[in-house]
């Protein structure tokens, strides 16, 4: 089955459009200018004894009202999403110098109060499912600087090349994805509700013409069977998971309305988040190659739709939605990425909907440069420019 996956994605990897690329789910190699490559060692001394050691006491909150006490968060992306080596290793593949508590406090004190940790999984599990114990470790070590800081922490499952929806592959998939969760979710038991469980990053099909256009409707409602599986996995393991909240994703994380009203949350609890990605307006915000110019009278237009959707789709309902990524690339334009920032973020609080900015620790260059926080050596904000509009938004 895996064999006929791997062919059906080379063959599809010629059809693919490139500038449909996600920001989340893509390897950009051209991080920061000064990353160190840190010995792993270093974080050892740093990381504060964990609670979760100890069952936490959980308030029994719908997921509407604990997502009303996050404001706006940052994603540690290109790290332990990395996937281009293998053991603790992999963390600094691609570039960006290993995780430290430093870096985490400087998040904290910026203002973010919502940490997103992608973490990739497939690499580091043997043919049975079972995941390294040195990478679980780490793993829980990241998530803990989080947690000691008293911030809303996103752990989900990044990068994986393993899961492909359609009838041949799907239960396959099921099985793999509910023996990770089933791991993830026994490591994790005892942590309240501020750490959060993400099942699904942005799941599409791969290498197809139809990976970033919306798949077709078996796919998104392949979509849906593992976001069940997920959740179930979760609910009937231990410790406060019965209660935990998840974010539910829908095919590719997708803001477009088919694939948004496609996700089936009927059969979930009051304790569950849609996770959605926008980079809009798409050609500022994430096309590399497309404008660097952003005007509020024409470009808010597909801002205000978004939004829109969400509430009709979801928020009037009360079932919280968080934006799990966006950003806008950096094109050598601050007073642009200011102006945009302050329009998105403004109507997205409006709405309710906390943001989470992806960066992957890329500054310069020609490719997707999301990166803010220079992690090298002292952790400092490369473009406080971004951070200030950011935090200038819920200050108000």
């Amino acid at each position: 089955m895996k064999l006929k996956r791997t062919l059906s994605l080379i063959i599809g990897a010629a059809m693919a459009v490139s500038c449909f690329a996600a920001c989340g789910d893509s390897d950009d190699s051209q991080t920061s200018d000064s990353a160190a490559q840190s010995d792993n060692s270093q974080t050892e001394s740093e990381a504060q004894p964990s609670e979760g050691d100890t069952l936490q006491e959980m308030r029994d909150i719908t997921a509407w009202e604990l997502v009303q006490e996050m404001n706006t968060g940052w994603n540690l992306g290109n790290t332990l999403d990395a996937n281009g080596s293998s053991g603790v290793e992999a963390e600094t593949s691609w570039g960006n110098p290993v995780t430290t508590k430093e870096m985490i406090d400087a998040v904290k004190e910026a203002g973010f109060n919502v940490l997103r940790v992608p973490v990739s999984w497939g690499t580091h599990m043997d043919d049975d499912y079972n995941v390294e114990e040195e990478w679980m470790a780490r793993v829980r070590e990241v998530v803990d600087y989080g947690i000691n800081n008293d911030m809303y922490v996103i752990l989900n499952t990044h990068h994986e090349e393993w899961y492909f929806p359609t009838e041949e592959d799907k239960e396959q998939d099921i099985e793999q994805l509910t023996a990770l969760w089933t791991q993830i979710a026994e490591e994790f038991q005892n942590y309240d509700e501020h750490l959060i469980f993400e099942g699904l990053n942005e799941p599409r099909l791969r290498g197809t013409a139809l990976e970033w256009t919306g798949g077709d409707e078996a796919s998104r409602a392949i979509v849906n069977e593992y976001a069940k599986a997920f959740y179930e996995t979760v609910r009937n393991s231990g410790g406060n998971n019965p209660n935990r909240h998840l974010m539910i994703t829908g095919y590719a994380a997708s803001s477009s309305r088919n694939c948004l009203e496609a996700i089936d949350l009927s059969e979930f609890d009051d304790k569950v988040i849609v996770s959605v990605h926008a980079y809009l307006p798409y050609s500022f915000a994430l096309d590399t190659q497309g404008t660097d110019q952003f005007n509020a009278d024409t470009d808010g237009g597909v801002i205000d739709t978004l939004f829109n959707d969400l509430n009709d789709l979801f928020l009037s309902k009360n079932i919280p939605v968080i934006v799990g990524e966006y950003g806008c690339v950096n094109k050598y334009n601050p007073e642009e990425r200011v102006e945009c920032i302050e329009y998105y973020l403004n109507v997205a609080k409006e709405a309710g909907v906390p943001c989470i900015w992806w960066d992957n620790g890329a500054f310069f260059g020609t490719g997707e440069n999301f990166g803010i926080l220079d992690r090298s050596v002292m952790p400092t904000w490369k473009f406080p420019e971004v951070v200030d509009a950011i935090m200038g938004v819920y200050e108000e």
